[in-house]
């Protein structure tokens, strides 16, 4: 952890502080706060950076909303066999390449796609959802989905059938133990569900490149231009501590949740 993990964020905070020559392009290793300015106070980086955090917020939010209810009947309801067959369901997905599930929502997606052939035979409207920030949703929430649905289903697996009688010997209905029962206990499994759908969703720019066309750029998107294009290490070196740093402040409070206990 210290050698190939801390040590590695230290190198890339350190390189943020340098800059480069802007007649013969190479790097200089004299110490300046013009790229952390620029991240700041460019309008352009500030909404890259609110696109890429609202994004993943939404998409936690949205996988969280709909992993609860199938890890619910996975855990507390389904038969020994079916819950098998579900959790191959959920994971079969995950044995496909990303890029494979990305290119499918395309063609879903896309303006003669399966979609609208399939609203236009029920008679509805077409839609125009492609390369836009509305099939980024779809598409991080669907890949994103069984990173959330298993930590849930550990998290209500655990708790005791005794917990849920008790309540009920209480007086207490169906809405009321869910509320009061239920939710708080698994709303460690919650926490630690959310920090890949929110992590991965936050460092990601195939997904954008691929789905969110020229609108959609991502925070991660700008760091491999600014590496792969433009060679400005410092700058991509800079705009990387803001997904380091809302990250940092993201595991803080899920640790709080019990999230790590959960994982």
């Amino acid at each position: 952890m210290l050698v190939f993990y801390l040590s590695a964020l230290l190198v890339l905070f350190i390189s943020a502080f340098w800059s480069i020559d802007s007649f013969t392009g190479k790097l200089t290793h004299a110490w300046t706060w013009t790229n952390f300015d620029t991240v700041i106070r460019d309008p352009t980086y500030r909404k890259i950076a609110f696109r890429t955090i609202w994004m993943a917020a939404a998409v936690t939010v949205t996988d969280a909303l709909i992993a609860f209810p199938f890890a619910y009947y996975m855990a507390r309801v389904a038969a020994p066999r079916l819950r098998t067959v579900l959790f191959v369901l959920v994971l079969l997905p995950l044995w496909s390449s990303y890029l494979a599930r990305i290119y499918a929502w395309r063609l879903i997606l896309n303006e003669n796609g399966a979609l609208n052939w399939s609203l236009g035979k029920v008679g509805l409207p077409h839609q125009s959802w492609a390369f836009t920030n509305t099939a980024m949703w779809i598409v991080f929430s669907y890949i994103w989905l069984p990173f959330m649905i298993l930590p849930i289903y550990a998290a209500l697996e655990r708790i005791p059938d005794s917990y849920l009688e008790a309540s009920r010997d209480l007086g207490a209905r169906n809405w009321t133990t869910f509320r009061r029962v239920i939710v708080p206990l698994a709303l460690p499994g919650i926490a630690a569900g959310s920090i890949f759908t929110f992590s991965l969703t936050l460092g990601d720019y195939i997904t954008p490149t691929l789905v969110g066309g020229a609108s959609g750029q991502f925070i991660g998107n700008v760091v491999h231009e600014a590496v792969g294009v433009s060679n400005n290490v410092p700058f991509a070196a800079a705009y990387a501590t803001v997904p380091v740093l809302v990250m940092a402040v993201y595991l803080t409070i899920a640790k709080r949740l019990g999230a790590f206990d959960a994982l």
